[in-house]
């Protein structure tokens, strides 16, 4: 259990960005947090990591590393992310208890996301009978996710470079409206896969499940978010209005095309 500590430890240390400011709790404090995790878990089990276990510490490292800084370059050259990111609400100062709470639930949040390999190494070093062949899947998914990811912030950038004023609906965005997002729950199902093949107990796939779940949320969250600003920003555009309808919001091919209504999901 020591090992948990340690990882809070370093999820709490790495997110404090967002006592900078507020936003950084979810930004640049997740991206950079998740690759300092990686190299936590690395180090921690140097002993008995695995080809595939460090796969899945390297993937993990460059997928906070990738996007830590892309949000922090957006930051600095979008005039959009800016207005976004300064925006009245974001920028309005938040009570303490507030911000405190914030910077537990996401700390406790990233731990949540990586236990699954945390646990396959901590069983392995306990002796316990563990299958390779799952470590390897998810090494593989939370691959795939990165390469997703990657792939569509950058056809959105190159798109927007093109055409600022438009909404984008070439290349992944033809599959869903929200393919960052897609390959980030594709990261994280690789992730939560790993626990399968680790023996895990009771308690680890509590624990497993909750960050899973709660990554989950966040990126249907950010998806409805998405929705609602580009409702204002296009919603008067008729094409734009046939690409909602047809395009699914972030599941290829699971009928789901808006989530605003779902307060629910008000984060």
């Amino acid at each position: 259990m020591h090992y948990l500590l340690i990882l809070l430890l370093v999820s709490l240390a790495v997110s404090a960005l967002g006592w900078i400011y507020f936003i950084y709790f979810f930004s640049l404090g997740y991206g950079f947090g998740i690759s300092a995790l990686a190299i936590a878990i690395a180090v921690i089990f140097r002993d008995v990591i695995t080809i595939p276990t460090a796969l899945l510490c390297v993937v993990m490292f460059i997928f906070g590393m990738r996007l830590g800084l892309y949000l922090a370059t957006r930051e600095k050259r979008s005039p959009e992310y800016k207005k976004i990111l300064y925006g009245p609400d974001a920028a309005k100062k938040k009570p303490l208890f507030v911000v405190i709470t914030v910077w537990i639930f996401c700390a406790l949040l990233y731990v949540g996301q990586v236990s699954p390999v945390a646990f396959y190494l901590s069983n392995k070093a306990d002796g316990v009978a563990v299958n390779e062949l799952w470590a390897w899947i998810g090494a593989a998914l939370m691959a795939l996710g990165v390469i997703l990811e990657s792939v569509a912030d950058a056809q959105k950038k190159a798109a927007k470079k093109i055409n600022p004023k438009r909404y984008v609906d070439t290349g992944l965005y033809r599959l869903v409206r929200c393919p960052n997002y897609l390959g980030e729950l594709v990261i994280w199902t690789g992730s939560f896969v790993v626990c399968i093949g680790a023996s895990c107990s009771a308690w680890q796939w509590i624990i497993a499940a909750i960050g899973y779940i709660g990554i989950v949320y966040v990126m249907f969250s950010g998806a409805r978010r998405l929705e609602v600003r580009q409702a204002v920003t296009y919603g008067n555009d008729p094409d734009f209005q046939k690409y909602v309808k047809k395009t699914p919001i972030l599941i290829p091919f699971l009928p789901i095309y808006s989530v605003a209504k779902h307060e629910w999901l008000k984060a």
